[in-house]
């Protein structure tokens, strides 16, 4: 599971009020080389909660990102390549991603999060 999957997603347990970001509890992380594309991540920027990736990235093994980020940013070269990496090369493969707000744990299996809720939590 890429950061950018990651970023999305929400604890949906009825009665939930605070279920994001998800926490994640990394057990196997690999990275996969993949193609830069400098414009899609211009155009993907806004849509990123950038707090919740960096917490997430560095649960990952991943702690170079700036604390704080800027639309100026995105025209530094160096900036756009930390943050594809982060974004779209380092895979969550076995974990589990946890609701902030009750602690259950989803699995993380093969690179795929089971978020299905119990019966008891729709």
């Amino acid at each position: 599971m890429r950061l950018l999957c990651h970023n999305m997603l929400q604890c949906h347990i009825k009665g939930v009020v605070n279920g994001y970001p998800l926490k994640i509890e990394a057990e196997k992380v690999e990275t996969r080389e993949t193609d830069y594309e400098p414009d899609f991540l211009r155009h993907i920027f806004p849509r990123i909660q950038w707090d919740a990736l960096r917490e997430a990235a560095a649960a990952m093994g991943v702690d170079d990102l700036p604390e704080s980020v800027s639309e100026e940013m995105l025209e530094d070269e160096s900036f756009l390549k930390q943050f594809h990496h982060a974004l779209l090369e380092v895979h969550l493969e076995q974990g589990a991603l946890v609701c902030p707000e009750t602690g259950r744990k989803f699995v993380v299996s093969d690179g795929i999060p089971n978020l299905l809720l119990r019966e008891d939590e729709c």
